[in-house]
């Protein structure tokens, strides 16, 4: 199956990050792609943005998700986008959105960890989500949908492995800083080779995010990556032979033994 991140650089400008957006989906189309991951906030930044992001949320979200399904069902391939979505409060909910490619939305996963780290606070203005992880069947793949802070924790991904993932999706606005980088490509790497599966994942490339989209094979093998640019689509082909291959190799989800009850 033919994958793809798509990087760009989103905007406070909603219909400038839709022709943004639509061109991406027009160049993974000429590829033969058939999954299309969009970043973190591919539908708007919300930093700087003039009016309550709340409000934004509740008038822009339908659309948004409307917008992404058209571009699904027009041009044949599943789609995972990410954006804002209106809640009854001030604070929307941070929300990744699968449409398969005959433009059904399939899942809605709602951000479970929410980035207070780094002196930052997300929480300020994002409602956390109360679901479970997500799992959802597009492209013919049980893919798992992962949001920028959740890759830190290694039990969500254990989460949507144990649901029969085995591709995950990770949409990121991944903030600059010390190390920042060095962490990003490490747990992109880590949770793939723990899980031994695919992952896809497309990282912001806002002015304060690292970009550096990438495919990860099951054996932690960066097998495509893009670095800062504002623009790009990182292609490449997954296959259920190479997760098979691996998983003979590196049995990790067959040799666990936590919650195992021992008799003394």
């Amino acid at each position: 199956m033919k994958v793809a991140a798509g990087q760009l650089a989103p905007t406070t400008d909603l219909a400038a990050n839709r022709r943004t957006i639509e061109t991406l989906v027009e160049e993974a189309a000429a590829e033969n792609v058939e999954l299309l991951v969009l970043p973190e906030e591919a539908m708007l930044l919300a930093d700087g943005v003039d009016v309550p992001l709340g409000e934004l949320a509740r008038a822009e979200w339908p659309g948004f998700v409307e917008f992404v399904s058209g571009l699904a069902k027009r041009n044949g391939m599943a789609i995972i986008a990410a954006g804002y979505e209106g809640t009854d409060g001030d604070r929307p909910y941070n929300t990744i959105v699968a449409i398969d490619e005959r433009g059904v939305e399939r899942a809605r996963y709602r951000k479970l960890h929410l980035y207070d780290a780094f002196a930052y606070r997300e929480s300020d203005y994002v409602t956390p989500g109360d679901g479970n992880p997500v799992v959802v069947e597009l492209a013919g793949a049980n893919v798992g949908l992962i949001n920028c802070y959740d890759l830190r924790f290694p039990e969500l991904t254990r989460n949507l492995i144990d649901q029969g993932a085995d591709l995950l999706s990770v949409s990121a606005a991944w903030v600059t800083g010390p190390m920042k980088e060095d962490h990003w490509r490490t747990l992109l790497r880590a949770r793939a080779i723990e899980s031994t599966a695919w992952l896809v994942a497309a990282g912001s490339a806002s002015p304060d995010c690292i970009g550096m989209s990438m495919v990860v094979d099951p054996f932690g093998v960066v097998r495509v990556a893009l670095g800062g640019e504002t623009y790009g689509l990182a292609a490449g082909t997954v296959s259920q032979r190479r997760t098979d291959e691996v998983r003979i190799v590196l049995p990790v989800l067959e040799n666990r033994r936590l919650n195992t009850s021992i008799s003394l």
